[in-house]
Protein backbone atom coordinates (compact mmCIF):
# COMPACT_ATOMS: atom_id res chain seq x y z
CA UNK A 1 0.00 0.00 0.00
CA UNK A 2 1.05 3.44 -0.65
CA UNK A 3 0.81 11.26 3.35
CA UNK A 4 0.69 12.48 5.51
CA UNK A 5 1.54 12.54 7.51
CA UNK A 6 0.03 11.25 4.77
CA UNK A 7 1.25 10.00 1.21
CA UNK A 8 -1.06 7.00 2.02
CA UNK A 9 1.27 6.97 4.33
CA UNK A 10 -0.49 9.18 6.60
CA UNK A 11 -3.83 7.88 5.57
CA UNK A 12 -3.08 4.35 6.51
CA UNK A 13 -0.65 5.08 9.30
CA UNK A 14 -1.59 3.82 12.74
CA UNK A 15 -2.52 0.17 12.48
CA UNK A 16 0.41 -0.94 14.55
CA UNK A 17 1.46 2.34 16.03
CA UNK A 18 -0.55 1.85 19.18
CA UNK A 19 1.41 -1.29 19.99
CA UNK A 20 4.60 0.70 19.86
CA UNK A 21 3.57 3.58 22.09
CA UNK A 22 4.73 2.42 25.49
CA UNK A 23 8.09 0.79 24.67
CA UNK A 24 9.17 3.47 22.27
CA UNK A 25 8.21 6.27 24.59
CA UNK A 26 9.91 4.59 27.53
CA UNK A 27 13.21 4.46 25.72
CA UNK A 28 13.08 8.04 24.48
CA UNK A 29 16.47 9.63 24.74
CA UNK A 30 15.32 13.22 24.72
CA UNK A 31 16.31 15.27 21.83
CA UNK A 32 18.63 13.43 19.52
CA UNK A 33 21.25 16.11 19.00
CA UNK A 34 22.29 16.22 15.39
CA UNK A 35 25.52 18.03 16.22
CA UNK A 36 26.71 15.14 18.37
CA UNK A 37 25.66 12.27 16.18
CA UNK A 38 26.70 13.82 12.93
CA UNK A 39 30.20 14.39 14.24
CA UNK A 40 30.60 10.64 14.45
CA UNK A 41 30.46 10.35 10.66
CA UNK A 42 34.20 9.91 10.47
CA UNK A 43 35.21 12.53 7.94
CA UNK A 44 35.66 16.27 7.78
CA UNK A 45 32.62 18.31 6.88
CA UNK A 46 32.88 20.01 3.47
CA UNK A 47 30.65 21.30 0.69
CA UNK A 48 30.98 17.92 -1.06
CA UNK A 49 30.51 15.99 2.19
CA UNK A 50 28.25 18.25 4.27
CA UNK A 51 27.51 15.67 6.99
CA UNK A 52 31.02 14.29 7.41
CA UNK A 53 30.16 10.79 6.17
CA UNK A 54 33.00 8.27 6.43
CA UNK A 55 34.70 7.35 3.16
CA UNK A 56 33.95 3.66 3.66
CA UNK A 57 31.13 1.77 5.29
CA UNK A 58 27.50 0.69 4.94
CA UNK A 59 24.33 2.74 5.22
CA UNK A 60 21.42 0.72 6.62
CA UNK A 61 18.14 1.85 5.03
CA UNK A 62 14.78 0.22 5.79
CA UNK A 63 12.26 1.26 3.14
CA UNK A 64 8.50 0.73 3.10
CA UNK A 65 7.66 -1.70 0.29
CA UNK A 66 4.35 -0.24 -0.87
CA UNK A 67 3.00 1.22 -4.07
CA UNK A 68 6.28 2.99 -4.81
CA UNK A 69 8.32 -0.20 -4.11
CA UNK A 70 11.91 0.33 -3.00
CA UNK A 71 14.12 0.35 -6.09
CA UNK A 72 14.01 4.14 -6.35
CA UNK A 73 16.09 4.21 -3.14
CA UNK A 74 18.45 1.66 -4.71
CA UNK A 75 18.77 4.08 -7.63
CA UNK A 76 19.58 6.96 -5.27
CA UNK A 77 22.11 4.69 -3.55
CA UNK A 78 23.83 4.17 -6.89
CA UNK A 79 23.87 7.94 -7.44
CA UNK A 80 25.53 8.25 -4.02
CA UNK A 81 28.18 5.61 -4.71
CA UNK A 82 29.22 7.40 -7.89
CA UNK A 83 30.48 10.15 -5.56
CA UNK A 84 31.49 7.97 -2.62
CA UNK A 85 32.82 4.74 -4.11
CA UNK A 86 33.74 3.20 -0.76
CA UNK A 87 30.20 3.41 0.61
CA UNK A 88 27.47 0.77 0.26
CA UNK A 89 23.77 1.52 0.64
CA UNK A 90 21.92 -1.52 1.97
CA UNK A 91 18.18 -1.23 1.20
CA UNK A 92 15.92 -3.58 3.19
CA UNK A 93 12.24 -3.65 2.10
CA UNK A 94 9.58 -3.81 4.83
CA UNK A 95 5.79 -3.79 4.94
CA UNK A 96 5.53 -3.56 8.75
CA UNK A 97 7.82 -0.74 9.85
CA UNK A 98 6.73 -0.51 13.51
CA UNK A 99 6.65 -4.25 14.07
CA UNK A 100 10.09 -4.80 12.58
CA UNK A 101 11.85 -1.72 13.90
CA UNK A 102 10.36 -1.33 17.36
CA UNK A 103 12.90 -3.80 18.86
CA UNK A 104 15.75 -1.94 17.19
CA UNK A 105 14.65 1.45 18.54
CA UNK A 106 14.24 -0.06 22.00
CA UNK A 107 17.66 -1.74 21.74
CA UNK A 108 19.39 1.45 20.66
CA UNK A 109 20.43 0.11 17.23
CA UNK A 110 17.94 1.56 14.72
CA UNK A 111 18.69 1.80 10.99
CA UNK A 112 20.41 4.86 9.55
CA UNK A 113 17.42 5.76 7.38
CA UNK A 114 13.76 4.72 7.54
CA UNK A 115 10.84 5.30 5.19
CA UNK A 116 8.24 5.49 7.96
CA UNK A 117 5.20 4.74 5.84
CA UNK A 118 2.27 2.37 5.43
CA UNK A 119 -0.35 0.89 7.70
CA UNK A 120 2.36 -0.29 10.05
CA UNK A 121 4.24 2.99 10.35
CA UNK A 122 5.54 4.14 13.72
CA UNK A 123 3.47 6.92 15.28
CA UNK A 124 5.68 9.99 15.14
CA UNK A 125 4.64 11.09 18.62
CA UNK A 126 6.47 8.05 20.02
CA UNK A 127 9.85 8.62 18.37
CA UNK A 128 10.16 12.29 17.41
CA UNK A 129 12.68 12.96 20.20
CA UNK A 130 14.84 10.08 18.91
CA UNK A 131 15.20 11.52 15.42
CA UNK A 132 17.61 13.93 13.75
CA UNK A 133 16.57 17.44 12.84
CA UNK A 134 16.84 17.37 9.04
CA UNK A 135 17.16 21.11 8.55
CA UNK A 136 20.82 20.45 7.79
CA UNK A 137 19.76 18.46 4.72
CA UNK A 138 17.70 21.37 3.39
CA UNK A 139 20.65 23.71 3.99
CA UNK A 140 23.16 21.48 2.20
CA UNK A 141 24.02 21.73 -1.50
CA UNK A 142 22.51 19.15 -3.82
CA UNK A 143 24.57 17.01 -6.18
CA UNK A 144 24.17 19.69 -8.83
CA UNK A 145 25.90 22.20 -6.55
CA UNK A 146 23.07 24.48 -5.40
CA UNK A 147 21.23 24.71 -2.08
CA UNK A 148 18.62 21.99 -1.68
CA UNK A 149 16.11 24.34 -0.04
CA UNK A 150 16.11 26.49 -3.19
CA UNK A 151 15.31 23.52 -5.43
CA UNK A 152 12.48 21.82 -3.55
CA UNK A 153 8.99 22.66 -2.30
CA UNK A 154 10.52 23.64 1.03
CA UNK A 155 7.31 24.98 2.56
CA UNK A 156 5.52 21.69 1.85
CA UNK A 157 8.41 19.71 3.32
CA UNK A 158 8.41 21.80 6.48
CA UNK A 159 4.62 21.75 6.84
CA UNK A 160 4.38 17.96 6.67
CA UNK A 161 7.56 17.01 8.51
CA UNK A 162 7.87 19.54 11.33
CA UNK A 163 6.74 18.54 14.82
CA UNK A 164 6.74 21.34 17.39
CA UNK A 165 9.55 23.14 15.64
CA UNK A 166 11.68 20.14 14.66
CA UNK A 167 11.99 18.98 11.04
CA UNK A 168 11.95 15.30 11.97
CA UNK A 169 10.77 13.83 8.65
CA UNK A 170 11.88 14.55 5.09
CA UNK A 171 8.82 13.81 2.99
CA UNK A 172 9.81 12.87 -0.55
CA UNK A 173 6.75 12.37 -2.75
CA UNK A 174 4.64 15.39 -3.65
CA UNK A 175 1.22 13.94 -3.18
CA UNK A 176 -1.94 15.39 -4.66
CA UNK A 177 -5.20 14.19 -3.12
CA UNK A 178 -8.11 14.08 -5.52
CA UNK A 179 -11.16 12.27 -6.77
CA UNK A 180 -10.00 10.07 -9.64
CA UNK A 181 -11.99 8.99 -12.66
CA UNK A 182 -11.72 7.65 -16.19
CA UNK A 183 -11.82 10.61 -18.56
CA UNK A 184 -12.55 8.25 -21.45
CA UNK A 185 -15.55 6.72 -19.64
CA UNK A 186 -16.92 10.16 -18.78
CA UNK A 187 -16.51 11.35 -22.38
CA UNK A 188 -18.26 8.28 -23.74
CA UNK A 189 -21.27 8.89 -21.49
CA UNK A 190 -21.35 12.68 -21.61
CA UNK A 191 -20.77 12.98 -17.87
CA UNK A 192 -19.26 16.08 -16.25
CA UNK A 193 -16.95 15.63 -13.25
CA UNK A 194 -18.70 17.04 -10.14
CA UNK A 195 -17.37 19.94 -8.07
CA UNK A 196 -19.74 19.76 -5.07
CA UNK A 197 -21.35 16.96 -3.08
CA UNK A 198 -24.73 17.91 -4.54
CA UNK A 199 -23.38 17.52 -8.07
CA UNK A 200 -21.86 14.17 -7.07
CA UNK A 201 -25.28 13.01 -5.86
CA UNK A 202 -26.77 13.95 -9.23
CA UNK A 203 -24.01 12.03 -11.01
CA UNK A 204 -24.80 9.04 -8.81
CA UNK A 205 -28.26 8.82 -10.33
CA UNK A 206 -26.72 8.81 -13.82
CA UNK A 207 -24.24 6.13 -12.78
CA UNK A 208 -27.07 3.95 -11.44
CA UNK A 209 -28.95 4.35 -14.72
CA UNK A 210 -25.84 3.09 -16.50
CA UNK A 211 -25.62 0.06 -14.21
CA UNK A 212 -22.73 1.42 -12.15
CA UNK A 213 -22.08 2.74 -8.66
CA UNK A 214 -20.81 6.23 -8.04
CA UNK A 215 -18.15 5.15 -5.52
CA UNK A 216 -16.69 2.10 -3.78
CA UNK A 217 -14.18 1.33 -1.06
CA UNK A 218 -11.91 -1.34 0.46
CA UNK A 219 -11.63 -2.16 4.13
CA UNK A 220 -8.04 -0.97 4.72
CA UNK A 221 -8.65 2.26 2.82
CA UNK A 222 -12.05 3.29 4.16
CA UNK A 223 -10.40 6.32 5.75
CA UNK A 224 -9.63 7.71 2.31
CA UNK A 225 -13.20 8.93 2.54
CA UNK A 226 -12.54 10.52 5.91
CA UNK A 227 -9.59 12.34 4.35
CA UNK A 228 -11.69 13.73 1.54
CA UNK A 229 -14.43 14.78 3.99
CA UNK A 230 -11.93 16.69 6.13
CA UNK A 231 -10.45 18.33 3.02
CA UNK A 232 -13.92 19.28 1.83
CA UNK A 233 -14.75 20.82 5.20
CA UNK A 234 -11.51 22.81 5.29
CA UNK A 235 -12.01 24.19 1.79
CA UNK A 236 -15.59 25.13 2.61
CA UNK A 237 -15.08 26.51 6.12
CA UNK A 238 -11.54 27.88 5.95
CA UNK A 239 -8.28 27.23 7.75
CA UNK A 240 -9.78 27.48 11.24
CA UNK A 241 -11.47 24.16 10.52
CA UNK A 242 -8.04 22.58 9.99
CA UNK A 243 -6.58 24.17 13.13
CA UNK A 244 -9.43 22.84 15.26
CA UNK A 245 -8.63 19.31 14.09
CA UNK A 246 -4.89 19.75 14.63
CA UNK A 247 -5.46 21.04 18.15
CA UNK A 248 -7.90 18.22 18.99
CA UNK A 249 -10.75 20.57 19.82
CA UNK A 250 -13.80 18.97 21.46
CA UNK A 251 -16.08 20.27 18.70
CA UNK A 252 -13.90 19.62 15.64
CA UNK A 253 -16.33 17.08 14.16
CA UNK A 254 -19.36 19.26 14.87
CA UNK A 255 -18.11 22.26 12.89
CA UNK A 256 -20.80 23.28 10.36
CA UNK A 257 -18.71 22.53 7.26
CA UNK A 258 -17.69 19.14 8.66
CA UNK A 259 -21.33 18.23 9.32
CA UNK A 260 -22.27 19.37 5.81
CA UNK A 261 -19.52 17.27 4.21
CA UNK A 262 -20.55 14.15 6.14
CA UNK A 263 -24.16 14.77 5.21
CA UNK A 264 -23.13 15.05 1.56
CA UNK A 265 -21.46 11.65 1.56
CA UNK A 266 -24.22 10.25 3.75
CA UNK A 267 -26.81 11.16 1.12
CA UNK A 268 -24.79 9.26 -1.50
CA UNK A 269 -24.61 6.18 0.74
CA UNK A 270 -28.33 6.37 1.62
CA UNK A 271 -29.24 6.60 -2.09
CA UNK A 272 -27.39 3.33 -2.75
CA UNK A 273 -24.66 4.91 -4.88
CA UNK A 274 -21.81 3.47 -2.77
CA UNK A 275 -21.03 -0.16 -3.66
CA UNK A 276 -21.72 -2.32 -0.59
CA UNK A 277 -19.38 -4.98 0.73
CA UNK A 278 -16.26 -2.86 0.87
CA UNK A 279 -15.70 -3.60 4.55
CA UNK A 280 -15.02 -7.21 3.55
CA UNK A 281 -12.94 -6.45 0.46
CA UNK A 282 -9.16 -5.99 0.41
CA UNK A 283 -8.42 -2.47 -0.73
CA UNK A 284 -6.50 -3.18 -3.96
CA UNK A 285 -9.22 -5.65 -4.99
CA UNK A 286 -11.79 -2.90 -4.45
CA UNK A 287 -9.68 -0.44 -6.40
CA UNK A 288 -9.51 -2.91 -9.29
CA UNK A 289 -13.31 -3.01 -9.34
CA UNK A 290 -13.07 0.69 -10.17
CA UNK A 291 -9.93 0.91 -12.31
CA UNK A 292 -10.36 -2.30 -14.29
CA UNK A 293 -13.95 -3.54 -14.08
CA UNK A 294 -15.24 0.06 -13.95
CA UNK A 295 -18.05 -0.82 -11.57
CA UNK A 296 -17.85 2.68 -10.07
CA UNK A 297 -17.09 6.14 -11.42
CA UNK A 298 -15.09 7.91 -8.70
CA UNK A 299 -12.42 7.02 -6.16
CA UNK A 300 -10.78 9.37 -3.61
CA UNK A 301 -7.08 8.80 -2.96
CA UNK A 302 -3.60 10.20 -3.48
CA UNK A 303 -1.51 10.45 -6.62
CA UNK A 304 0.17 7.11 -5.88
CA UNK A 305 -2.93 5.37 -7.28
CA UNK A 306 -1.61 5.31 -10.85
CA UNK A 307 1.55 3.43 -9.98
CA UNK A 308 -0.21 1.21 -7.46
CA UNK A 309 -2.84 0.05 -9.98
CA UNK A 310 -0.88 0.31 -13.25
CA UNK A 311 -1.03 -3.46 -13.83
CA UNK A 312 -4.75 -3.58 -13.06
CA UNK A 313 -6.20 -0.61 -14.90
CA UNK A 314 -8.37 -0.95 -18.00
CA UNK A 315 -6.62 -0.04 -21.22
CA UNK A 316 -7.56 3.46 -22.36
CA UNK A 317 -8.80 4.41 -18.89
CA UNK A 318 -7.30 7.93 -19.03
CA UNK A 319 -6.88 8.22 -15.28
CA UNK A 320 -7.53 11.84 -14.25
CA UNK A 321 -7.75 13.67 -10.93
CA UNK A 322 -10.16 16.46 -9.96
CA UNK A 323 -10.28 18.56 -6.82
CA UNK A 324 -12.05 17.12 -3.81
CA UNK A 325 -15.62 18.35 -3.53
CA UNK A 326 -16.73 21.48 -1.74
CA UNK A 327 -20.18 21.89 -0.25
CA UNK A 328 -21.17 25.07 -2.04
CA UNK A 329 -19.84 26.79 -5.12
CA UNK A 330 -18.47 29.62 -2.96
CA UNK A 331 -16.21 28.08 -0.31
CA UNK A 332 -14.12 30.21 2.06
CA UNK A 333 -10.80 29.02 0.72
CA UNK A 334 -9.71 30.45 -2.67
CA UNK A 335 -10.87 28.69 -5.81
CA UNK A 336 -8.51 25.88 -6.74
CA UNK A 337 -7.29 25.33 -3.18
CA UNK A 338 -5.87 21.85 -2.96
CA UNK A 339 -5.19 19.17 -0.41
CA UNK A 340 -1.60 18.37 -1.30
CA UNK A 341 1.45 17.59 0.73
CA UNK A 342 4.92 16.28 0.76
CA UNK A 343 4.49 12.63 1.73
CA UNK A 344 6.53 9.46 2.11
CA UNK A 345 8.28 10.47 5.35
CA UNK A 346 11.96 9.56 5.64
CA UNK A 347 13.51 9.75 9.10
CA UNK A 348 17.09 9.51 10.38
CA UNK A 349 17.34 7.96 13.87
CA UNK A 350 19.91 9.72 16.07
CA UNK A 351 21.24 6.40 17.39
CA UNK A 352 21.90 4.94 13.94
CA UNK A 353 25.46 3.72 13.34
CA UNK A 354 25.84 5.97 10.30
CA UNK A 355 23.72 9.05 10.87
CA UNK A 356 25.75 11.05 8.36
CA UNK A 357 25.15 8.29 5.80
CA UNK A 358 21.40 8.38 6.36
CA UNK A 359 21.41 12.10 5.62
CA UNK A 360 23.63 11.58 2.59
CA UNK A 361 21.13 9.12 1.07
CA UNK A 362 18.49 11.84 1.41
CA UNK A 363 20.83 14.28 -0.35
CA UNK A 364 21.21 11.78 -3.18
CA UNK A 365 17.43 11.27 -3.36
CA UNK A 366 17.02 15.04 -3.68
CA UNK A 367 19.36 15.21 -6.67
CA UNK A 368 17.79 15.99 -10.03
CA UNK A 369 18.92 12.59 -11.36
CA UNK A 370 17.26 10.54 -8.63
CA UNK A 371 14.11 12.69 -8.50
CA UNK A 372 13.62 12.47 -12.27
CA UNK A 373 14.02 8.71 -12.09
CA UNK A 374 11.34 8.53 -9.39
CA UNK A 375 8.89 10.66 -11.36
CA UNK A 376 9.42 8.68 -14.55
CA UNK A 377 9.37 5.21 -13.02
CA UNK A 378 6.81 5.74 -10.23
CA UNK A 379 4.50 8.02 -12.22
CA UNK A 380 4.49 10.47 -9.33
CA UNK A 381 5.95 13.86 -8.48
CA UNK A 382 8.66 14.46 -5.90
CA UNK A 383 9.38 17.52 -3.78
CA UNK A 384 12.21 18.39 -6.18
CA UNK A 385 11.12 21.18 -8.50
CA UNK A 386 11.42 20.60 -12.23
CA UNK A 387 12.09 16.88 -11.91
CA UNK A 388 8.91 15.74 -13.65
CA UNK A 389 9.04 14.23 -17.15
CA UNK A 390 8.37 16.48 -20.11
CA UNK A 391 4.66 17.14 -20.55
CA UNK A 392 4.62 15.10 -23.74
CA UNK A 393 5.80 12.11 -21.72
CA UNK A 394 3.33 12.59 -18.87
CA UNK A 395 0.36 10.34 -18.29
CA UNK A 396 -3.12 11.85 -17.98
CA UNK A 397 -2.89 11.34 -14.22
CA UNK A 398 0.44 13.13 -13.88
CA UNK A 399 -0.75 15.97 -16.12
CA UNK A 400 -3.86 16.45 -13.98
CA UNK A 401 -1.76 16.54 -10.80
CA UNK A 402 0.56 19.13 -12.31
CA UNK A 403 -2.45 21.21 -13.39
CA UNK A 404 -4.06 21.01 -9.93
CA UNK A 405 -0.80 22.08 -8.27
CA UNK A 406 -0.29 24.94 -10.72
CA UNK A 407 -3.87 26.15 -10.22
CA UNK A 408 -3.57 26.00 -6.44
CA UNK A 409 -0.29 27.89 -6.30
CA UNK A 410 0.31 28.66 -2.63
CA UNK A 411 -3.20 27.60 -1.66
CA UNK A 412 -2.37 24.06 -0.63
CA UNK A 413 -3.07 22.55 2.77
CA UNK A 414 -2.63 19.37 4.79
CA UNK A 415 -2.82 18.20 8.38
CA UNK A 416 -0.92 15.96 10.78
CA UNK A 417 -3.18 15.01 13.67
CA UNK A 418 -4.31 11.58 12.41
CA UNK A 419 -0.84 10.27 11.69
CA UNK A 420 0.82 12.01 14.63
CA UNK A 421 -1.54 10.56 17.23
CA UNK A 422 -1.97 7.21 15.45
CA UNK A 423 -5.77 7.53 15.07
CA UNK A 424 -6.22 5.71 11.79
CA UNK A 425 -6.78 2.25 13.22
CA UNK A 426 -9.79 3.40 15.26
CA UNK A 427 -11.01 5.69 12.46
CA UNK A 428 -11.08 2.72 10.09
CA UNK A 429 -13.65 0.89 12.21
CA UNK A 430 -15.99 3.87 12.17
CA UNK A 431 -15.59 4.63 8.47
CA UNK A 432 -16.13 1.05 7.34
CA UNK A 433 -19.45 1.01 9.19
CA UNK A 434 -20.43 4.42 7.83
CA UNK A 435 -19.63 3.55 4.21
CA UNK A 436 -21.57 0.27 4.51
CA UNK A 437 -24.64 2.24 5.58
CA UNK A 438 -24.58 0.68 9.06
CA UNK A 439 -23.97 4.00 10.75
CA UNK A 440 -25.45 7.45 10.09
CA UNK A 441 -23.36 10.48 9.29
CA UNK A 442 -24.17 11.98 12.70
CA UNK A 443 -23.24 8.80 14.56
CA UNK A 444 -20.00 8.50 12.58
CA UNK A 445 -19.04 12.06 13.49
CA UNK A 446 -19.80 11.47 17.18
CA UNK A 447 -17.66 8.34 17.27
CA UNK A 448 -14.79 10.03 15.42
CA UNK A 449 -14.99 12.91 17.90
CA UNK A 450 -14.70 10.42 20.74
CA UNK A 451 -11.46 9.14 19.21
CA UNK A 452 -10.14 12.70 19.08
CA UNK A 453 -11.22 13.36 22.66
CA UNK A 454 -9.41 10.22 23.81
CA UNK A 455 -6.20 11.43 22.15
CA UNK A 456 -6.61 14.88 23.70
CA UNK A 457 -6.95 13.34 27.16
CA UNK A 458 -3.91 11.07 26.77
CA UNK A 459 -1.17 12.78 28.75
CA UNK A 460 1.46 10.28 27.58
CA UNK A 461 1.62 11.87 24.14
CA UNK A 462 3.10 15.32 23.62
CA UNK A 463 0.59 17.52 21.84
CA UNK A 464 0.94 19.39 18.58
CA UNK A 465 0.51 23.13 18.95
CA UNK A 466 -0.90 24.62 15.76
CA UNK A 467 -1.76 28.31 15.50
Amino acid sequence: MENTSFARRTLLTGSLAAAALVPLSSCATGGGSSSTSSSSGGAAVSADNPFGMAATGTIDAVIFNGGYKTDYVDFAGNVLTKKFSGVTVKVSPSTQIAQELQPRFVGGNPPDLVDNSGAGAIGMSTIVDQLEDLTSVLNANNYEGSKIADNVFASAIKASGTYNGKLAAMNYAMTVYAFWYSASLFKANGWTPPKTWAEALELGAKAKAAGKYLMLFGKEAATYYLTTLIASAIMEGGDDVRKNFENLKPDCYSQPSVKAAFDGLGAIIKAGYMKPGGSGTQFTAAQAQWSNAQEALLYPTGGWIENEMKSNTKEGFELTGINEFTITSSPKMPAGSLHAEAGEPFIVPSKGKNVAGGKEVLRAMLSKEAATNFASSRLALTVVKGAAPAESAMSTALKSQSTLLATAGNNTFSWQFIGYYGLNKENLVVMNSFLEGQKSADDARKELQAIVDKAAADTSKPKLQVS
